[in-house]
C-alpha cells in the first residue's frame, strides 16, 4: 500500500478500509500509526538489506559497489513508499528497530573493506556512499532529473566517480587538513 499511495497516505483508516475490516480491529495488531509507520520501516529495511547483500555476495571493490548501487537504485524505484521508510531514522532506544538500521549500513561498511578504510575515514565514506545513492534516487522518483542527458549514464558517472575517490579517500583529507592548516 505505502509504495501505492506513499507512505505519508498510509492511515489506518486507509488500511482498515483496504483490508476490508474495520479501524478499531487493527488495533489488536498495532496500537498506532506510528506503530504502523514504524514496521513498515523495519520491515522495509530488513528487505532493502537482503537485497543489498544478495547483490554481492561474491563480489568485492568495485563490482560490489557497482552491484550494490544498482541494487539500492531498483529497489528503492520499484518500492518508491517502503523506501522513504526505510529511511525512517529510529526512535532512540528502539533497539529492534536501530539494529535493523545498523544491518543496511553494515553491508555498505563491508562492501568498502576492500578500500582498507578505517576509522573516520571508513565512517566518512559510508556516508557519502549513502547520501550520494539517496540524493541520485530521490531526484530521480521526484522527476528532479528533467534534462536530455541519459540517466542511467549520470547513474554511472556517479558510481564510478565514488569508486575513483575510494582509491584515494585518505589522500583527499589529509590534503584537505594541509590546505587548513596553512
Amino acid at each position: 500500500m505505502a509504495d501505492e499511495v506513499g507512505l505519508d497516505k498510509v492511515t489506518l483508516a486507509a488500511l482498515a478500509e483496504r483490508l476490508g475490516v474495520r479501524q478499531p480491529s487493527l488495533y489488536k495488531h498495532m496500537d498506532s500509526l506510528a506503530g504502523l509507520h514504524r514496521s513498515v520501516a523495519i520491515q522495509s529495511q530488513r528487505e532493502l538489506g537482503e537485497v543489498l547483500a544478495r547483490a554481492t555476495v561474491g563480489r568485492s571493490g568495485a563490482g560490489a559497489i557497482h552491484a550494490m548501487s544498482h541494487a539500492y537504485r531498483n529497489w528503492a524505484l520499484v518500492h518508491p513508499g517502503r523506501y522513504v521508510a526505510s529511511n525512517a531514522v529510529p526512535e532512540p532506544g528502539d533497539i529492534e528497530n536501530e539494529a535493523v538500521a545498523l544491518e543496511v549500513v553494515q553491508i555498505v561498511a563491508d562492501v568498502l573493506t576492500s578500500y582498507r578504510l578505517g576509522g573516520d575515514d571508513a565512517i566518512d565514506a559510508i556516508r557519502a556512499f549513502r547520501s550520494a545513492l539517496h540524493g541520485f534516487v530521490s531526484y530521480e522518483a521526484s522527476g528532479g532529473f528533467a534534462l536530455s542527458a541519459d540517466i542511467d549514464r549520470s547513474f554511472e558517472r556517479l558510481i564510478n566517480g565514488f569508486i575513483i575517490a575510494l582509491a584515494h579517500w585518505s589522500e583527499v583529507v589529509d590534503a584537505t587538513s594541509a590546505d587548513s592548516s596553512e
